[in-house]
């Protein structure tokens, strides 16, 4: 393990932009900052949402009903504002992107395009280790259809003995009876960056539709979503994309989907704007993910993704995945020895976290390193803990922090 020294060396070499972000006062410790590694959770706040969200809102005192086209950031094409910063975050096209509701909202909205199931083709191919929600959501979508989701949700798990899976083996489920692919971009347990175009590929050569939910890749690797020939996507915005606890989410939808007779659900905002107060009973949907959207965009609530998403706009994802790398590999060397690290050790099978498995009481753990030592993690029971360094505002001496911590935690 390196010293103190060392880490703040290289700080001081390879800076980060902390000063943009809200760091919380430590409740333990000898620093007066946590050393923040929960940002695969909830990312920091940065310091321009407050000033930004309170202009915001004082549009809305200042003109009332008028702010819609008046305001300083007219509220009726508001969401317009995200969309390019967005697409570009993603690797996709401005009329591929939407910013809308939240996650397991848009994954549901995308599956009654791109889940239309038959009698021989209906089985839906997710990660054993799936979030909660997207299996959730992918067993409530196979029951409203008519069909068992004992029999048509598979679920992917590792070889025996190992803690992530191999593209091959997943490549290998893609059988005939296969009518979605719905695979986290990064596993939110072990954090495995999945190779979305391989997987993509073969889904497709399988007759398959193939869809991704991102939101621990969004803001954390480069996507390439248009080049990919990803078929749907959705994300949230409150993990690294630093927009705070249950933030407006976005989607994605292929262009060679768009304009065409997919089924949706429609409302107020899926109608073509330019027409949208002709009042006519029929939706008149533009030829744009847009099209998507139901329901008129919650202004303030836009207002925090917007922030962050020119943050990204201005430093750029590839700069940030190259320190990315550089600082969870230095991670990476200080556990050495210290807990087992169930993530892939090759950095392009791995985005920003490391996690951990301890043993057992992960929570136990985590609320120690908060409480005694000032860093602040994130626990999967029974055994995992889970640690992002983010680049936008972790160091290397907050990962000399969290190893050290650990080092005594755990002996």
């Amino acid at each position: 393990m390196s010293t103190e020294a060392e880490a703040l060396q290289l700080d001081a070499a390879d800076p980060g932009h902390r000063e943009l972000f809200d760091v919380p006062p430590a409740q333990g410790g000898d620093y007066p900052e946590v050393a923040y590694f929960a940002g695969n959770s909830l990312g920091l706040r940065p310091k321009a949402t407050r000033a930004e969200l309170l202009e915001d809102l004082d549009s809305w005192a200042a003109l009332g009903v008028e702010g819609h086209r008046d305001a300083g950031r007219p509220w009726l094409p508001y969401h317009e504002l995200l969309t390019g910063p967005a697409a570009r975050l993603v690797g996709a096209l401005p009329s591929e992107t939407v910013v809308m509701n939240t996650l397991t909202v848009n994954l549901h909205l995308l599956m009654v395009s791109f889940y239309r199931p038959t009698h021989s083709r209906h089985r839906i191919v997710i990660e054993d280790s799936a979030f909660p929600s997207d299996s959730y959501a992918v067993r409530s979508q196979v029951r409203f259809h008519g069909y068992d989701p004992e029999d048509a949700v598979v679920r992917l798990r590792p070889r025996p003995g190992e803690n992530s899976l191999r593209t091959a083996d997943v490549v290998e489920q893609l059988g005939g009876d296969v009518a979605l692919v719905l695979l986290g971009g990064v596993n939110y347990l072990t954090g495995e960056l999945m190779d979305i175009p391989m997987i993509t590929k073969a889904g497709h050569a399988a007759g398959a539709v193939v869809g991704w939910d991102l939101a621990h890749a969004a803001g954390n690797v480069p996507l390439a979503l248009h080049d990919w020939d990803v078929d749907f996507a959705a994300w949230c915005s409150y993990k690294y994309l630093n927009s705070g606890p249950g933030a407006i989410a976005g989607a994605f939808v292929h262009e060679r989907h768009l304009g065409g007779d997919l089924p949706r659900f429609e409302g107020w905002w899926s109608t073509e704007a330019k027409t949208r107060f002709e009042m006519t009973p029929e939706s008149r949907p533009p030829a744009t993910a847009d099209a998507w959207q139901v329901s008129n965009p919650p202004i303030f609530a836009m207002g925090p993704v917007r922030t962050s998403l020119e943050i990204f706009d201005r430093i750029g994802i590839e700069v940030l995945r190259e320190r990315s790398v550089r600082l969870t590999a230095y991670l990476d060397r200080q556990l050495a020895g210290v807990a087992e690290v169930i993530t892939p050790t090759d950095p392009a099978r791995r985005g920003a976290q490391l996690s951990l498995r301890v043993g057992g009481g992960a929570g136990g753990l985590s609320r120690r390193l908060r409480f005694e030592y000032g860093v602040i993690a994130d626990s999967r029971e029974p055994d995992v803990l889970r640690l992002a360094p983010v680049p936008l505002y972790s160091t290397y001496h907050d990962c000399w922090r969290a190893a050290t911590a650990l080092a005594e935690v755990m002996a």
